[in-house]
């Protein structure tokens, strides 16, 4: 069955083929890949299943999904998965929200250099939060940090930052108590802006005597070294925006946002309003505005639209989602542990259902029929199409 409302899959499918075509060699294979996998998502070309619901007696296609991460349609069913597995790592405190953005020059530079600026900034906004929370000045313990890197901003323009998900408090340096913050404030923004700004620029100092950057177009001439150091002064004394939010009303708050946020993209299709002969008009927000007057609408080309939504395809396999300190992956589980004894509340319950035996059950999920909600059963497996592929061809071999 078809659908009605606009997509991204709906633009990349009428404009794409010009497009790639224009742009045949400036277009990275990640982008292809991304293009190809929406506008193949939930299509024949995937395959899918035939269900057949015995209450109804209806029939209906399911198509299977892309799962590429940069794909508006398949990031909800992502994001319930992930949120699933985080749900019980939660602690009875408050957490709060902060947020490392990169000042516009460094960010203009990070488009060029994704691997390497995006993963500074994961670990020099861990690093600034990890510091000064174990400074006995401010809160003195070790936190657990859950960073969340965005590359975009309303608009679509690259805007590369990181969102911060943090306990309230923390263990104390022998782990034998927890250390809860203030309640209502975490720790003085003024001070992680200023640490954040001195570590990254170090840090961007390091990678570029290591020859780790590259420059191209307007930018070429930071290739000299002198040159570079010029450009880069001015960075140290400029206000590097970090801010934190006050808390979140509870722990069901922070798994909302974490939902709204953790496997985001660019632009949902949600925003997408029309695509017609003036261009791609969609919902945007203007922070700069106030009150009401920050919801807008913009149009924009085809060609510009599908520019900006690829600004932002990631490295391949690159982690947009990285857990540091107390939740870091290695030692997750037994800090957690620790974290509730010292709180005095009950271990966290596993959400997979056991046998007497305690053998783990895998709940597999049910489809249901669209029209009455009964379980459906799979009557036929719809194989993915095969696309013809002609031998390479050898020079001077027609």
């Amino acid at each position: 069955m078809g659908h009605l409302a606009l997509e991204v899959a709906d633009i990349f499918h009428t404009h794409g083929p010009a497009w790639r075509k224009a742009q045949q060699g400036h277009l990275s294979l990640g982008q292809l890949k991304v293009m190809s996998a929406i506008e193949q998502c939930r299509s024949a070309a995937l395959g899918g299943h035939v269900l057949h619901c015995d209450g109804c007696g209806h029939d209906q296609v399911a198509y299977n999904s892309c799962r590429n991460r940069h794909c508006p349609k398949c990031q909800a069913s992502a994001a319930k998965r992930w949120l699933q597995e985080r749900q019980a790592e939660l602690l009875p405190v408050d957490y709060y929200h902060v947020v490392f953005t990169l000042p516009a020059p460094i960010s203009a530079i990070a488009y060029y250099n994704k691997a390497v600026i995006y993963r500074l900034l994961f670990e020099v906004a861990a690093e600034t939060l990890s510091t000064i929370a174990a400074d006995p000045k401010h809160l003195g313990a070790q936190i657990g940090v859950t960073l969340v890197l965005h590359t975009w901003g309303s608009a679509l323009t690259h805007h590369p930052h990181v969102h911060g998900i943090v306990p309230g408090g923390g263990l104390s340096p022998d782990g034998q108590r927890w250390v809860a913050c203030k309640p209502g404030f975490f720790l003085p923004v003024r001070v992680l802006s200023r640490l954040f700004r001195r570590r990254f620029l170090e840090e961007l100092r390091a990678v570029y005597g290591a020859g780790q950057l590259q420059f191209f177009g307007e930018f070429a001439e930071l290739a000299d070294a002198k040159t570079f150091a010029q450009w880069l002064a001015p960075m140290g004394r400029c206000e590097w925006v970090v801010y934190a939010k006050r808390p979140f009303a509870g722990p069901a708050a922070v798994l909302a946002y974490l939902s709204r946020y953790t496997h985001r993209v660019a632009i949902s299709n949600s925003r997408l309003i029309s695509m017609d002969e003036h261009g791609v008009t969609f919902r945007w927000k203007d922070y700069r505005a106030k009150g009401k007057t920050r919801h807008k609408t913009m149009t924009l080309e085809p060609e510009e639209f599908m520019r900006r939504f690829l600004l932002h395809v990631l490295p391949g396999g690159f982690h947009r989602i990285r857990h540091y300190g107390l939740i870091a992956n290695n030692a997750r589980k037994e800090n957690l542990a620790l974290a509730r004894e010292l709180l005095q509340v009950a271990p966290a319950a596993t959400s997979d259902p056991a046998l007497a035996d305690g053998t783990s059950v895998i709940v597999r999920p049910t489809f249901v029929c669209a029209h009455c909600g009964a379980p459906v059963v799979i009557v036929e497996t719809l194989m993915r199409e095969r696309s013809i592929r002609a031998p390479p061809q050898i020079q001077g071999v027609p």
